[in-house]
């Protein structure tokens, strides 16, 4: 879906980018843009030595976007270097510069998940589930020294995952109100509910690296034998240092309630606790106020955002409702 965050690529800025990136010698010999993506531009560069490489460019510098959406090219290079050294399965990046806003790496050979999965069959996409969850734990092992987003201006870190959380959440809050976006509920009732349960993230005493954004488009799969198997996870812009937890948010929801367990299963190899549930409820919040913030910021064609808008404030809604009641 076009945003207006993706910036508009010619021949020759992919021509000049892969150069600064890959030397004199690499010469492109075609590419077409990804348009599954939402926010930097993605296309699939051919080279003549016959290399295929994704080059990915972040938005220009300027342009009105969301608090917590500051340097995320920073944060994805983070979360790759990091992520890859535990034993994530991820592309192989052969160009980064933050500054510059590139990143060149490989083209995997497989297809999303969620391509993939339309033809599976029902015991194959258990098994990458289950798969998943495993992966998913491999990158939460990886530790910062502080909670927050890994930006480079320190905004939202601290030693404390409550003080981190509730300035992810004020941040977003007043991204929405600021833009007067529909919420469920004012948004000083809905800092007060995320405030009055804040107490339970004090049991998460290390800062975890968490993707956040592991939704079925951002994982390859290739076949394999009779089966399946997840050859990489893409797109780590998101991520940030927090509860480990908070990674099921894209892990277990939006799927039927039998592939969410066999995800949780992967991860954590034993079913949620009570608190652990209400945790997972409070990032799922944070995760619709985004999807509802975004919609004043995207430029997303008019259908789209409207759908979007409906779906995030559904789902905030009864979240909210569900958070209440605890």
């Amino acid at each position: 879906m076009r945003s207006i965050t993706k910036p508009v690529l010619s021949h020759a800025d992919i021509t000049r980018l892969i150069r600064q990136g890959l030397g004199d010698d690499a010469v492109v010999t075609g590419h077409e843009e990804f348009t599954d993506g939402f926010f930097n531009a993605a296309h699939a560069v051919r080279l003549a030595d016959g290399r295929e490489v994704v080059l990915k460019v972040a938005p220009e510098k300027g342009l009105t976007m969301l608090t917590y959406e500051v340097d995320l090219m920073h944060t994805e290079i983070e979360f790759f270097e990091r992520a890859a050294a535990a034993g994530v399965p991820l592309p192989t990046m052969w160009h980064a510069d933050a500054e510059g806003g590139v990143m060149v790496m490989e083209r995997l050979r497989g297809v999303s998940f969620e391509q993939a999965k339309q033809t599976m069959a029902a015991e194959h996409v258990l098994a990458v589930r289950h798969e998943l969850g495993r992966i998913a734990a491999a990158g939460t092992a990886v530790t910062g020294e502080r909670f927050g987003y890994p930006r480079r201006d320190g905004r939202t870190r601290s030693a404390s995952w409550r003080e981190s959380f509730l300035c992810f959440v004020d941040d977003i809050l007043a991204d929405a109100t600021a833009t007067d976006r529909p919420l469920a509920r004012p948004a000083a009732e809905i800092r007060e509910l995320v405030a009055r349960h804040a107490p339970l993230l004090d049991a998460v005493t290390a800062p975890a690296l968490v993707h956040f954004d592991l939704w079925d488009g951002n994982v390859f799969v290739l076949a394999d034998g009779d089966g399946w198997r997840v050859e990489a996870v893409i797109d780590g812009e998101r991520a940030f240092y927090g509860d480990p937890i908070a990674e099921l948010v894209s892990l277990a929801t939006w799927i039927p309630e039998e592939q969410a367990a066999a995800a949780i299963d992967g991860f954590l190899g034993r079913a949620l606790t009570a608190d652990e549930q209400t945790r997972l409820t409070l990032y799922r919040i944070y995760l619709w106020l985004i999807l509802v913030a975004e919609t004043a910021v995207r430029g997303y064609p008019e259908k789209e955002n409207g759908e979007l808008l409906a779906m995030a404030g559904g789902q905030l809604a009864a979240d909210l409702d569900r958070l209440a009641a605890v």
